[in-house]
This record gives C-alpha cells, sequence and structure tokens, in this order.
C-alpha cells in the first residue's frame, strides 16, 4: 500500500447503538487482549461525527491506521465515507448496532466479534457506491425498501415494533401504503423498466433490513453493482415472493423470474420526481434523479479469522 510502521487500531464507537453498553464492552476487551498493539478508542457525540473525526484523524496520521465501526450499518457508512481516499486508512467493523447487514456477506457478526481476531485480521479490497456526495458500502435501494427504511428510523426505539422487529413493521406499512412508484431505470446505458417498480435494490453486500438477503450473488470486490429491480405486484404475489426474497432464492425462483430484472452494471442512472427517496446503508435521503456509480477497490477492509465472502459460495442455485 506505500505505507509502512505500525498500524494504529482506532476504535470509533456509537454509544447510541445496539442495547448495551459496547463502550465498556471493547474497552475490557482491549484491555484484555490488546496488549502489543497501539490502540484508541472514539465514541462519537453526534450523527456524522465518526465521518468527521475519521477524515481529521486520517489527514494527521502518516502511518497505516485501521478504524473500526462500532455500532450498525450507519456507523460503517459514516466511516467508510470518512475513510476514503486515504492510502494510509483501513477500516473494519465491531458489529453490535440492531442490524449489522453487511458483515451478514461474510457469514455474520460472530467472527467480527473477537477483538484478537480484528486486531490481527488480514485486508480485502471493497468496492463503494457513489451518489452524489453520499456513500453506500452495503446496499442502495428505493422504492418499496425506501419506505421501509423510513418506517423503521421512527420505530426502532419502540418495544416490541422496534429493534429487531422493525424491518418487519417497516415492511407491513410498505405493503399498505408503497407497492408502486415511478422511475426510469437505467443500467450501463441500457433501459431496465418501464417506468414502475415494486423496489430496486444496488448492491455492493448482500443483505438489508436484517435478514432479507436482497443481492444472493454480490461479492464485494468484482467491480460491479448488483441490480435487482422487482416490477409491480399485487398483493398476494408480494406475499408469495417475499419469503423467497428474504432467503436470496428470488433470483432461482421460476414463477417469480418474470417480475425481476437483474443485471450487473458499474453505473445506474434513476429518472424520478423531485424528492424521490432513497436508502444508503440504512439511511433515507430525497435526491430525485440521480446517477449511482461502481467505485472499484475504494477502501481495504479487515476481515478477520472465521469470516468468508458468502459470495463466493454462490453456485448458480445456492449460496
Amino acid at each position: 500500500m506505500g505505507v509502512t510502521g505500525t498500524v494504529k487500531h482506532v476504535f470509533v464507537i456509537n454509544p447510541a447503538a445496539g442495547n448495551t453498553d459496547s463502550v465498556s464492552e471493547i474497552q475490557s476487551q482491549l484491555f484484555a487482549h490488546g496488549a502489543g498493539y497501539d490502540w484508541e478508542i472514539y465514541v462519537t457525540r453526534v450523527p456524522g461525527d465518526a465521518t468527521d473525526f475519521v477524515r481529521r484523524r486520517a489527514k494527521a496520521e502518516k502511518g497505516p491506521i485501521r478504524f473500526y465501526a462500532c455500532g450498525g450499518d450507519g456507523t460503517l457508512n459514516e466511516v467508510a465515507t470518512g475513510a476514503l481516499g486515504f492510502e494510509n486508512v483501513s477500516i473494519g467493523v465491531y458489529p453490535c448496532g440492531s442490524g449489522n447487514d453487511y458483515v451478514k456477506h461474510f457469514g455474520g457478526k460472530d467472527a467480527f466479534l473477537s477483538i484478537p481476531a480484528l486486531l490481527a485480521a488480514p485486508e480485502i479490497p471493497v468496492d463503494l457506491m457513489k451518489l452524489g456526495k453520499r456513500y453506500s458500502i452495503n446496499i442502495c435501494d428505493f422504492g418499496f425498501d425506501t419506505a421501509v427504511a423510513t418506517t423503521m428510523a421512527n420505530v426502532k426505539r419502540k418495544a416490541v415494533i422496534g429493534g429487531s422487529n422493525a424491518y418487519y413493521t417497516g415492511v407491513i406499512w410498505a405493503v399498505l401504503t408503497a407497492m408502486k412508484s415511478k422511475c426510469e431505470i437505467w443500467g450501463d446505458g441500457e433501459k431496465l423498466n418501464d417506468g414502475k417498480i415494486l423496489l430496486c435494490s444496488l448492491g455492493c453486500g448482500s443483505y438489508v433490513g436484517g435478514s432479507f438477503r436482497c443481492a444472493p450473488r454480490s461479492k464485494c470486490g468484482d467491480g460491479l453493482m448488483e441490480v435487482c429491480i422487482v416490477r409491480p405486484v399485487s398483493r398476494l404475489t408480494f406475499i408469495q415472493l417475499v419469503g423467497k426474497y428474504a432467503k436470496g432464492e428470488h433470483l432461482e425462483e421460476e414463477r417469480f423470474k418474470k417480475y425481476i430484472t437483474y443485471r450487473r452494471c458499474k453505473k445506474v442512472r434513476i429518472v424520478a420526481p423531485p424528492g424521490f427517496k432513497f436508502s444508503m446503508d440504512g439511511e433515507v435521503i430525497s435526491v430525485g434523479s440521480c446517477t449511482v456509480e461502481l467505485l472499484h477497490h475504494a477502501l481495504r477492509f479487515a476481515l478477520p479469522e472465521g469470516a468468508e465472502e458468502r459470495g463466493k459460495l454462490f453456485d448458480g442455485k445456492k449460496a
């Protein structure tokens, strides 16, 4: 990478993520297992603070430095955004949020919850998606899924309907209110739909909403984003489809192929009304017409022992 020296390990902790005291948990693990490593902890204060901190710290550091996003997918998004463009920087993740979708692409969060494994983890190059001045390391989606994400943000801290159930709450509300969206989608110059969608997901990772495997063929560093468009369907067909969608079997199910358009693309253009909403790693933004570009090998990602990219296991039928 052109940068030599002892790696500094910086744990960027979002204290609002999850339901446990992640600061004490991570600190105790570091005191127990961090001997011989140069490590430090930073606790974020407000939304966006992780991006600002990582950027400032990266500019000040001359040698190699690795930032660990300690929180959920939103924290990882902030850390990845702040790290982008620095040759001496890599990122990792300690998944202690409510969703932790990106690490599911690598088999789940267990391997990432070991501090010794994280400190010793080798790095792999991973892709990012760019929409204007915003970035996504996992999933950028719109249509039905954005309606779900909007509801999730509103209920995530509520009892019963929030927390790990927030996505299901969002799905129920979206079924009632968001079964059709108007937009045109162009992938690498090819028109991919007729102007209406149920949903569209653009993926570098595989999972969205905690347990829905929307992009089962995704490979996080192949230079292409997964584009999956589902055309508007009846609520009955949706109920039949959603179980396969959750398991990542929707691309292989013969009866659903007439509703789905799937491509791998480097650039996707969306023509949509002003204020059209997108969800980027779970955060909803209002943009309208825009272009999403794939940034190949934009970051280096720490992959601990025991984790493996699930996309490599895909055999054409299942993974």
